[in-house]
């Protein structure tokens, strides 16, 4: 009865932290139903719904040419191209965002604390970020493609 007992818990937990992508008040607001008009699925699931994309799936793991990196909920710049850098985990990694371009809070979902990576302007998930990347900052921004737009300089 116990093990039961703590799936319940553990599932309902989850369910409430669903579609609170930021977890904050920000500039941009939008409705369930604009952000469902002008996202796919995906976008909306990772964007909306804190999900992750399958990793080596985003087509911006191979680009390298140089420019910004912008939200594709609100198009706010947030990681330049020259910050950016393979590590090896299948989805878009930097080592520093652009200055007040993010913001974090922790994420306990997965029975481990992580620092979930949301724009700070509309609150759209990007990803996560961990203490395993590259000097100077020791930092990996590792994020969804699916979260971003990149304009070439």
């Amino acid at each position: 009865m116990q093990r039961r007992t703590f799936m319940l818990a553990s599932a309902a937990m989850l369910l409430a932290s669903r579609g609170n992508a930021g977890g904050g008040k920000f500039e941009v607001t939008r409705t369930e139903a604009e952000w469902r008009a002008m996202l796919s699925e995906a976008e909306y699931q990772v964007m909306r719904e804190e999900a992750t994309e399958r990793p080596g799936t985003s087509p911006l793991n191979k680009e390298t040419r140089d420019g910004i990196y912008h939200c594709k909920g609100c198009d706010l710049p947030l990681y330049g191209s020259a910050v950016k850098y393979d590590s090896g985990t299948g989805w878009p990694s930097f080592w520093e965002s652009l200055p007040g371009a993010v913001g974090t809070k922790q994420d306990r979902k997965l029975f481990v604390t992580r620092i979930e990576v949301h724009c700070r302007r509309c609150g759209s998930h990007l990803g996560h970020v961990f203490d395993d990347g590259p000097d100077p900052t020791g930092k990996r921004h590792c994020l969804n493609g699916v979260s971003l737009v990149f304009k070439p300089a």
